[in-house]
């Protein structure tokens, strides 16, 4: 994270839990993958900015700031422009690509639910350092769920799974 350096546009990196691991969303826009973002207004906060832009072109709503309002800047790229991450979750498994009324059709022409990896063979290479931050916030983090059965575990209780798998 670099706090001196004035971002142009702002995005959300939004991660969902899937099974024991986590899924990212990216978008493609012609032939470029990347994660929801757009232009900071006049008198928009950063974060303001990255909800606003990532809530336009994917029609997610219930980001939560999991890791609170830390973000990671991309170094400067085309004319200087810096972007401006922060990671949220969601819930949301499908999306719906909504129609911009600027252009009359989606900003984004796909959406995938990619692991680490494939978001890495997918993405352009001034965003690996942003990706290499969302790693490291989420890689000790795992699912709610599991974190619920593996207390259940070290309490000696049971999950019905496990209750199942014994009676059989």
């Amino acid at each position: 994270m670099n706090r001196h350096v004035v971002p142009t546009s702002a995005g959300i990196v939004p991660a969902r839990r899937a099974g024991s691991g986590w899924k990212l969303l990216i978008l493609r826009a012609y032939k470029d993958w990347d994660f929801p973002k757009g232009h900071i207004e006049t008198g928009e906060a950063p974060l303001e900015a990255a909800l606003r832009e990532a809530r336009e072109e994917t029609g997610i709503d219930d980001f939560a700031l999991e890791f609170g309002d830390t973000w990671c800047d991309t170094l400067p790229y085309s004319r200087q422009k810096v972007a401006r991450y922060y990671l949220a979750v969601t819930r949301r498994e499908l999306i719906n690509l909504p129609v911009s009324p600027e252009l009359g059709r989606p900003e984004h022409q796909e959406w995938r639910w990619v692991d680490f990896s494939e978001a890495g063979s997918l993405i352009r290479p001034r965003l690996v350092p942003v990706l290499a931050w969302a790693y490291e916030r989420l890689r000790h983090r795992k699912p709610k769920t599991d974190r619920r059965n593996t207390l259940r575990r070290r309490r000696g209780g049971r999950r019905k799974s496990d209750i199942t798998a014994t009676a059989s």
